[in-house]
């Protein structure tokens, strides 16, 4: 099985190896067939894999594959880790990256009209993109099917490497590469977290492979080190690991560049948001599960965490006109949902929103980019309007995405989100009665802003200009089938995932367990206990709260911007003046990037230039470099005074060197 394993990791490596370094030889086909036939084969193989898993009981599959260097006793090496989870984020990332490439050929087909007449930039950049997308496929594989922290490493820094390339790829454009470098650098913070943490696992439990630190963990769960008074080492590795997952993870406050990142092409929004980099967090927080579960303060700080940037990005949505930024926020928010599942222990739940929700985000986000095709890079809400008998598909899978993203009854959304909800419910954890108000409310506001964006897009009276009005259509096959082959685990796959996932213990049962969960923090064990099938959980769920918040926010929305928009255009516009304070708020973006600019970048900037003031031209420029050069002038002007040229000058100056030579000797 290892060739295996290393076929699916390798495959989009190659792809990206050869239309990277070959792209002008090969040509377009060249670099899209080879790109998507390497992912193909990984997708494939992947699934087959997951498929062994789950009729098969496939064994568990966790060695070294090659070692790099041994240090004080500690091997670096890289190595596969093959279990449930896993799989199901092979299989995820494989197959929402396939259809992300199938996409790319329709909607970077026309790039080079993004680039100004004669850019170097520009030459062969559909190719270059294809290869970076390739790149990102890897670099997420490697991450979600290391074995050792070091591999995670590469994997973690790999991927926002590859963000940053991806975000930028318009690099003529001024805002394309704020955003590459406001990613870098917001990253770069979550990261110095991140290998914090890996440096005090390497101090303390001299190894860097997942199975040895699991093992030894509980034997350091009373350790307390003298850092800020005192703390549990545990929950400081937590935490400091954590922080890298704030990062990547875009939770509050290091969430800033995610919105910015909607500057990159949209199949790249669509890889990034929905099944690479952002889940990388989420992922690593589940796979440490035997870590958190030793730290209950690790848990509340991620729960907190995860319900304040669930709900409050959230709110943030409802003011964007970007359709593409509307998409982006709730990408904020569903990550607080996944993020606040694992600090209730709700692992599983977790994991199950983030595949559902990958499936359903990536649908959203390339029906969003089929919509600004159609519309000739378009991209403002306000100025679409009755797509819907021009564009079908994309409606119709756009209007399936919708219903999964507010977790309509039946749709992948409602198992998932509905099983995180309960899960917290059920929280003991501090901190918890806090989320589970966030959580709950934050279903009404998932459902208006979403159907807002729905209702503007595809329904009512066209807003656009005559010309693009004359000439809209829907798009190319290679755009719209990516959109079927996504809508359909966006409807199904919740159906049939939540029973293996979260009733039959599918990632807690066996002789390896992916995730572990103490029973004291199992928060998942009602829904066991209480599971009659699918049916009876969408009966149940139909009754709860978040089902009535959350259709509450699908009929206010179509009553404000399918009904009373019909007759009043500019009733949105009316209801963001209405706001006033609150509506400048979340425009400003509850002031997260103002603060950053002024503080740390505005801060940044003039540390820097009162240390080129006092170091640089004072210090070097001032005192060492023109002040040496100063004392040597002084010096020579002072001793040019003793050349004078009379000889009865230097016959005196002899003389006196003389008598003070003959003085010194008769002294001694």
């Amino acid at each position: 099985m290892e060739n295996l394993y290393l076929t699916i990791v390798l495959a989009p490596l190659i792809g990206a190896i050869v239309a990277g370094l070959f792209g002008s030889k090969i040509g377009r086909r060249g670099a899209h067939s080879i790109t998507i036939t390497g992912v193909a084969i990984s997708a494939g193989l992947s699934l087959w894999v997951l498929s062994l898993f789950i009729w098969h009981e496939q064994p568990v599959f966790n060695d070294a594959i090659y070692t790099w260097m041994v240090s004080d006793g500690i091997q670096f090496e890289v190595g596969f880790l093959i279990d449930k989870l896993t799989v199901l984020m092979m299989a995820t990332v494989s197959f929402v990256s396939l259809m992300v490439h199938i996409y790319t050929i329709g909607y970077m087909a026309d790039d080079e009209h993004n680039w100004p007449h004669g850019a170097l930039t520009g030459k062969n950049s559909y190719q270059r993109f294809f290869s970076y997308i390739s790149l990102f496929t890897f670099s997420m594989l490697m991450l979600v099917m290391s074995n050792n922290f070091m591999q995670l490493f590469f994997g973690w820094e790999a991927v926002g490497l590859v963000s940053y390339l991806l975000i930028g790829f318009w690099s003529t454009r001024e805002s394309a590469i704020f955003a590459n470098m406001k990613a870098f650098l917001v990253n770069r913070v979550g990261d110095f977290g991140f290998i914090l943490g890996i440096a005090a696992i390497a101090m303390y439990f001299n190894s860097m492979d997942y199975a040895e630190i699991f093992a030894q963990a509980p034997a350091f769960a009373g350790t307390q080190i003298e850092v800020f008074g005192g703390i549990s080492l545990m929950t400081l590795i937590c935490v400091l690991l954590f922080i890298g997952a704030m990062g990547k993870s875009a939770q509050v406050p290091l969430h800033v560049w995610l919105p910015d990142s909607m500057e990159g092409p949209t199949p790249i929004s669509a890889l990034i948001h929905a099944a690479t980099m952002v889940t990388a967090g989420v992922f690593m927080v589940a796979r440490m599960s035997p870590l958190y579960e030793l730290s209950e303060t690790a848990l509340s700080f991620i729960l907190i965490i995860g319900s304040t940037t669930a709900f409050f990005m959230g709110l943030v949505g409802l003011v964007q006109n970007d359709i593409k930024r509307v998409v982006a926020y709730s990408t904020l928010s569903q990550l607080g949902y996944m993020v606040t599942a694992l600090g209730a222990s709700a692992y599983a739940a977790g994991i199950f929103h983030l595949m559902t929700h990958a499936f359903f985000k990536a649908l959203l986000f390339l029906a969003a980019g089929s919509v600004i095709i159609a519309l000739h890079h378009k991209q403002d809400i306000s100025q679409m309007g009755g797509l819907r008998k021009y564009m079908p598909i994309t409606w119709l899978t756009a209007l399936f995405g919708s219903l999964a993203l507010i977790g309509f009854p039946g749709f992948s959304g409602f198992f998932s989100k509905d099983a995180i909800i309960e899960a917290v419910n059920a929280s003991q954890i501090f901190g918890s009665g806090y989320a589970s108000v966030l959580l709950t409310v934050g279903v009404f506001v998932t459902a208006l802003y979403s159907f807002r964006m729905y209702f503007l897009v595809f329904h009512g009276k066209e807003r656009m200009d005559e010309h693009t009005k004359h000439h809209v259509h829907e798009t190319p096959w290679v755009v719209t089938l990516p959109l079927v082959f996504l809508a359909i685990p966006s409807i199904f796959i919740g159906w049939y995932a939540i029973e293996p996932l979260l009733v039959n213990d599918w990632f807690t049962s066996g002789n390896w367990m992916p995730i572990v969960v103490f029973h004291e923090h199992d928060t998942l064990h009602h829904l066991r206990e209480h599971w009659h099938g699918q049916a009876a959980f969408i009966q149940h769920g139909v009754t709860a709260l978040p089902f009535l918040f959350a259709m509450s926010g699908l009929v206010v929305a179509a009553i404000i911007w399918w009904g009373m928009f019909a007759w009043n255009p500019r009733i949105d516009e009316k209801l963001q003046t209405l706001g006033g304070p609150i509506t400048r708020i979340l425009q400003d973006k509850y002031g997260f990037d103002d603060f950053n600019q002024r503080i740390f970048a505005g801060g940044g900037r003039g540390l820097g230039r009162k240390l080129w003031v006092i170091g640089d031209q004072n210090v070097i420029d001032g005192a060492i470099v023109n002040g040496s050069a100063q004392r040597v002038i002084q010096m020579a002007q002072w001793a040019r005074h003793l050349q004078t040229g009379y000889l009865y000058h230097y016959a005196i100056v002899m003389i006196v060197g003389l008598v003070g030579l003959l003085t010194l000797f008769v002294s001694f």
